[in-house]
């Protein structure tokens, strides 16, 4: 039996894997070993997402975290080495742009080990990002890149990659059919709404954890006083990613919003289908929110879901209050279908076909 080395440290990473991950298991032809990084050690952001979606439980965990970027990737990197080297696996799987990510296919690709990057040919074009730099060098290393929709495989041909000895494919994104799949059963298994008193389409749902954002003192506190402004209007409920808390509580900054812990993936997934609209500076949540039909306002100067914002089902507000407000109120009038096929159907089966061929 072929074997496949699936490395994951992330939230996104683990709604993703849970996908290939079922069809995998369906189809009883390939084995799996998953690696996790440990990148992500909350019990909510990590644990309980293995134990909701029935992801296998990781043959390894590294518990590599909490350290600098340099620091976490070169331990990652040696870590991952001495799994791979005991598994000798015929193709290693990353997905994403973390650290993560790119030690995982670095950790390969140094053994000849085959390569699949998912989730490939993704740009914001904003090298401060550590992201663009994981996912720019992961798609250079790989074998095969998965890409989630035609600007991602665009992005590519237009570096070049269609003179490299890698396959490009367009799949369409993963996370979708997580969405469709888990969204069946999210109701039954979550109490969030009720236990937090919400009225379905009456509050907005949150999150902000990107570096660029928490690491900025006045862009955090900018973005948070136009999450306040929004407050005044329709109730906001932010799950706090534990590195925006940690900022928070060492400042001693207080805001008029709802903040709750982090969440499991189907108490997300009932916010979001419960929520006015969504506000975020993740890339991931921009999509399930476009997946739940539900308009995004993203905290950020740039997108890698350029679609989203062509279409009008996003606006990109940066850290700017009043544009904050201003989208908020935008959207409020909308009367978006939500109905076009932006990302595709049936996506899992469709990349376990590809990884297939490239073994």
């Amino acid at each position: 039996m072929k074997k496949i080395v699936t490395i994951l440290g992330a939230r996104p990473q683990f709604v993703k894997a849970a996908v290939l991950s079922r069809v995998i298991s369906n189809h009883k032809e390939l084995e799996e070993i998953i690696v996790h990084t440990g990148q992500h050690y909350d019990v909510n952001m990590s644990d309980i997402f293995f134990e909701e979606m029935e992801i296998p439980k990781p043959a390894y965990n590294l518990a590599i975290n909490g350290l600098s970027h340099g620091a976490m990737t070169g331990q990652m990197l040696i870590k991952i080495e001495e799994v791979l080297e005991f598994e000798k696996p015929d193709i290693v799987v990353v997905y994403g742009d973390t650290n993560s990510t790119l030690a995982g296919a670095l950790s390969a690709k140094k053994l000849h080990i085959k390569v699949v990057h998912i989730e490939a040919g993704l740009r914001s074009f904003n090298m401060a990002m550590p992201e663009e730099i994981n996912r720019i060098l992961t798609d250079r290393i790989s074998d095969l890149l998965v890409c989630p929709t035609e600007t991602a495989v665009s992005n590519l041909v237009n570096e070049g990659f269609s003179n490299m000895p890698s396959k490009i494919v367009k799949s369409g994104d993963i996370m979708k059919d997580a969405v469709e799949y888990y969204s069946k059963f999210s109701k039954e298994k979550s109490t969030i709404i009720s236990n937090l008193n919400l009225t379905p389409n009456n509050f907005v749902l949150a999150t902000i954890h990107r570096q660029e954002n928490t690491d900025d003192l006045e862009s955090l506190k900018a973005i948070f006083k136009g999450l306040e402004k929004i407050s005044k209007i329709k109730q906001v409920v932010l799950p706090l990613h534990p590195r925006t808390k940690a900022i928070l509580e060492e400042n001693k900054l207080v805001f008029d919003i709802k903040i709750i812990e982090p969440v499991g993936y189907f108490d997300m997934l009932e916010l979001l289908k419960n929520c006015n609209l969504v506000i975020t500076d993740s890339g991931g949540l921009q999509k399930e929110a476009y997946f739940n039909k539900k308009h995004c306002i993203i905290a950020r100067y740039e997108t890698e879901w350029i679609e989203l914002v062509e279409n009008k089902f996003a606006v990109i507000v940066g850290n700017n209050p009043q544009k904050m407000e201003d989208a908020f109120k935008n959207f409020q009038k909308s009367t978006a279908h939500f109905n076009l096929d932006l990302y595709g159907t049936n996506v899992g089966e469709s990349i376990y076909q590809e990884i297939l061929n490239i073994i």
